[in-house]
């Protein structure tokens, strides 16, 4: 039995009945518009109407009740929200406008059980809704809702419940909560105070940060450059000098936690690191020490000033002022020298525990100091080596290997006159490409290995592979040291182990590309990069397949005559000259192709 919110007439409003006509367009959508089944839960069709096109009308008395923890609210306040009643398959909750049910979805929501409930994305707004993951019976839901700093003054929890695929209600009403006050246009950025447990206060943000004065006024990275901090997708920290302090504010896409530290090298270990937290849908701030890659250590004592916070629509912000000096504390770095900046985001549970970042933080090309000039800045999250090390291997995999193996495969009869110091020119062509892929890959292998300073633990197969590409392409340049006259008896086996030990290289080493694009370290933007690769190796192999089929209609023209070998061989040799040109065309086009593929690959590396 399938579960489906699909697209149906927005004229429905909240009422628990359909008129006629709207009944019927309905149907009509439901049947014609070649809408599949969404057991999953991922429903963002039904964003509008919530109503699931089961073929059936609604129900008109709901089994279910929405409940809340209040009934007031302030901009990033959390509203528990529960769903209960019978045993029910699927549901689909959004808060709207009191006034306005017809108007988009209010807020954004977080979930407790992920196992039940997952989020969507209605309209422009982040985790605006909430939906079931699987078919599977359940009895109670409980989220939090998040309020938006721009939320009306009334807020209306709404839910659609499915308890079987033609039995269902359709935006149940829930409880109204309103704010008490609302917030004005003019009210200063720390628009309400709580206290805490220390002699500092902590506000409320009301705005997302902007970036003007980035470059001229105040110290900023962002990331992706020169991105607008209030967009979903934007990474931003920035320091403004104020007398004998430094007032910063850091915000990001995440739910977990959003750090930056200061350090004196690109490594983590010994760094001065400032966590802003998300525990239990409020935003802690703290300092800690990291000591090595260990997870950090949290001060027990707050040494930061004008804490303020919000959390909406899946952005962490966050803003606090520090001296530029704090002789009596342990591990907190000077704010007037200059450090490596690192800027990390990740997981964290409800209980405040945080958990390893989920992609490379991002650090600076070089060391700041941000209480002098300002700048505006971006950072990598792929360190320079292992930049580098991608590069090198796309370069050798690529186009090195590639184009000499096919060089070698379908250029002998071709190039068999043609003589190149002393030897035919397919020969120290191919000779060249493979020595120079030997040359690269050996270089690139080292570089993890720098910069990690050992061996990962954290990349998977990636590193075992690459280990066993990097025997085979020793093993094989040695190998052809020794190989035997050309019409000696070991010849056929000599040429046997070489191609079965270079095919075996370059599909391992597609492999490991493969896995190593995944990897956090070099940053490529997915999944645009395992397309590509996809991409390289349809063409290669198309290519061959090519090239393969002109061989063989070459072959089919020659003509044996009396079972002479000899006749054979110069009928054969005369047939591949005929297709001469045809593979010289070929050859530049696949050279071109590969090195679009290449710089494609190197402009994603980079970040261009």
């Amino acid at each position: 039995m399938a579960i489906l919110l699909g697209h149906c007439n927005r004229r429905t409003g909240c009422k628990m009945e359909l008129p006629g006509l709207a009944f019927a367009v309905w149907m009509f959508i439901c049947f014609y518009a070649s809408v599949d089944s969404y057991p999953s839960g991922k429903i963002r069709e039904a964003c509008t109407s919530m109503i699931p096109c089961h073929g059936s009308s609604p129900q008109l008395s709901p089994e279910h009740t929405i409940t809340v923890n209040g009934t007031e609210f302030k901009p990033g306040d959390n509203i528990e929200v529960h769903l209960s009643g019978p045993d029910f398959e699927g549901f689909f909750i959004q808060a709207r406008d009191a006034e306005h049910l017809d108007s988009p979805a209010v807020g954004s929501f977080m979930l407790v059980d992920r196992k039940l409930s997952q989020l969507l994305t209605c309209g422009r707004i982040k985790n605006s809704a909430v939906s079931h993951t699987s078919k599977a019976k359940k009895k109670y839901i409980k989220v939090y809702w998040i309020a938006p700093g721009d939320a009306p003054k009334r807020v209306q929890f709404l839910a659609t419940v499915v308890k079987k695929y033609k039995l269902f209600w359709v935006k149940i009403p829930g409880p109204v909560v309103s704010q008490p006050n609302v917030l004005s246009p003019t009210t200063p950025l720390h628009a309400t105070s709580e206290a805490i447990s220390t002699s500092h206060s902590v506000s409320y943000l009301s705005k997302p940060f902007n970036a003007s004065g980035c470059g001229s006024m105040k110290f900023c990275i962002r990331n992706p450059s020169n991105c607008d901090p209030e967009s979903a997708s934007c990474f931003f920290l920035s320091f403004q000098e104020e007398k004998s302090s430094v007032f910063i504010e850091m915000s990001g896409p995440s739910e977990g936690y959003l750090a930056f530290a200061l350090s004196h090298d690109q490594w983590m270990g010994g760094d001065d690191a400032y966590l802003c937290v998300n525990e239990d849908h409020r935003v802690h701030v703290s300092t800690a020490y990291l000591k090595g890659r260990s997870p950090p250590v949290l001060d027990s004592e707050n040494v930061l000033e004008d804490v303020s916070w919000r959390l909406v629509d899946g952005i962490l912000q966050c803003s606090f002022r520090r001296s530029i000096s704090l002789p009596a504390y342990k591990g907190r770095f000077n704010l007037n020298a200059s450090y490596y900046i690192f800027l990390a985001d990740g997981e964290a549970s409800e209980g405040g525990l945080i958990y390893k970042h989920r992609h490379q933080p991002l650090i600076t090309n070089g060391v700041y100091n941000v209480t002098d000039l300002p700048q505006d800045i971006g950072g990598s999250r792929s360190p320079q080596l292992i930049k580098a090390h991608g590069a090198l291997m796309f370069v050798a995999w690529i186009t090195t290997v590639s184009i000499g193996v096919i060089v070698a495969r379908f250029f002998k009869p071709v190039w068999s006159r043609s003589f190149l110091f002393g030897k035919e020119m397919w020969f120290q062509v191919h000779r060249m490409l493979m020595l120079t892929t030997v040359m690269l890959t050996s270089i690139s292998f080292v570089l993890p290995f720098i910069y990690r300073g050992g061996w990962s633990q954290q990349a998977g197969f990636h590193p075992y592979l690459g280990c066993t590409v990097m025997a085979l392409t020793i093993f094989q340049p040695l190998m052809a040291g020794f190989r035997p006259s050309r019409h000696a008896p070991r010849r056929q086996l000599f040429n046997w182990f070489h191609w079965s030990t270079g095919t075996t290289a370059r599909i391992l080493a597609v492999v490991t590309m493969f896995l190593g694009m995944d990897l956090p370290a070099l940053d490529l933007p997915d999944p645009w990069d395992t397309y590509t690769m996809i991409g390289f190796v349809a063409w290669h192999v198309g290519i061959e397949i090519l090239l393969e089929i002109h061989s063989y209609c070459l072959v089919r023209k020659v003509e044996v005559i009396e079972d002479d070998r000899v006749q054979i061989l110069q009928s054969l040799t005369s047939a591949e000259a005929e297709g001469r040109l045809f593979k010289h065309v070929v050859l530049t086009i696949y050279v071109s192709g590969n090195i679009v593929f290449l710089i494609a690959f190197l402009a994603a590396i980079n970040h261009i």
